[in-house]
């Protein structure tokens, strides 16, 4: 595929002990009442992933601010929300033991989703607009993708009207419906813009919970049911 998501070269160093929030039992109510989903702000600690080419800014620091902004959304909607991080910290200095430790969280706190937030960049600046990836063959993770994806084009209105699709990334290997939102590209110099502002990143935020929403409409009415 065009695009590539790069990831920030990771110094050895000592793993990180933080402990991320757990979803705790409330009275809830809404749409997405008891559902348990995963955020992931992805990147952190030595691995920034992309940078921001004006602002010098890195990924991690975007994606936790989106990732902080859909806890807040879902959790209105009655969700329990398990965050991998909440704070500029990976769990190993290794990507793939960092990658696992996530994902370890997702099966211990027994969640129904995975939604990992990520930012783009291309070596063209032309490049823009949002996409969101699932795992090839899993039909949940492809209606959850697409619904997502439209929310996004709806809500965000972006110039490139991108396309969910398939993509090979460790953070969607469950076996449950997970997809890796791409928020923008921060190699685009007028999305960078949007990446950075508060109020775009809300909205964001927004249409990706009113995707997963719209997600859990569509397998009620039976599309995609296993």
């Amino acid at each position: 595929m065009s695009m590539i998501l790069v990831v920030g070269a990771i110094a050895p160093r000592p793993a990180r002990k933080a402990v991320p929030a757990r979803p705790v039992q409330q009275e809830a109510s809404g749409s997405l009442q008891g559902k348990i989903i995963l955020v992931d702000a992805g990147h952190g600690g030595a691995d920034g992933g992309a940078r921001a080419r004006d602002s010098g800014v890195w990924e991690k620091e975007i994606n936790l601010q989106v990732a902080k902004k859909l806890q807040a959304a879902l959790e209105k909607m009655g969700a329990l929300i398990i965050m991998t991080r909440e704070t500029d910290m990976a769990y190993d200095s290794n990507k793939r033991a960092d990658l696992t430790a996530r994902l370890d969280l997702a099966k211990k706190g027994q969640a129904d989703l995975v939604i990992s937030v990520h930012m783009n960049e291309y070596r063209s600046r032309s490049e823009s607009g949002p996409q969101v990836f699932y795992r090839a063959g899993q039909e949940k993770s492809r209606l959850l993708a697409g619904a997502i994806q439209e929310k996004m084009i709806a809500q965000l209105s972006p110039k490139k009207k991108r396309q969910a699709m398939a993509g090979d990334y460790f953070i969607l290997s469950l076996d449950l419906p997970s997809v890796l939102v791409e928020g923008g590209f921060l190699s685009n110099a007028e999305e960078e813009k949007l990446l950075l502002d508060a109020g775009y990143q809300e909205r964001m935020a927004q249409a990706v919970a009113a995707g997963i929403e719209e997600y859990y409409q569509i397998v009620s009415d039976g599309v995609g049911a296993q």
